[in-house]
């Protein structure tokens, strides 16, 4: 079993920066592919970004690639997410979620999932 508690979150302006963690329990979080997902009211999950257990690949989508970042630091059992540069349409609550494997999709079906965190961008 993991357990993911996303932190971080709150209100910025836009341009500004919020960096998001994500804090798992368990030892085995190294073994697990890592990712950020994010649900703005009436639009379907986005699948933001991704982590390979030893970080040595990433993803991140298109939308977001040139402003956030993913990371992880498993001697802390955490996941981070560095936005910069947001925008009112980043807007949304942001969870995190672990899988087994690699690579991940808007489809995958992630075992475990974090309670989320609200982030508000405001113009």
């Amino acid at each position: 079993q993991v357990q993911l508690v996303e932190s971080g979150g709150g209100l910025v302006q836009a341009g500004g920066s919020l960096r998001l963690s994500c804090a798992a329990s368990g030892r085995t979080f190294s073994f697990y592919v890592m990712a950020w997902i994010r649900q703005a009211p009436g639009k379907e999950r986005e699948l933001l970004a991704a982590i390979t257990s030893g970080s040595s690949s990433t993803y991140c989508a298109d939308s977001v690639k040139d402003r956030f970042t993913i990371s992880r630091d498993n001697a802390k059992n955490t996941v981070y997410l560095q936005m910069n540069s947001l925008k009112p349409e980043d807007t949304a609550v942001y969870y995190c979620a672990a899988v087994r494997y690699w690579p991940v999709s808007a489809t995958t079906n992630f075992n475990y999932w974090g309670q989320g965190t609200q982030v508000t961008v405001s113009s």
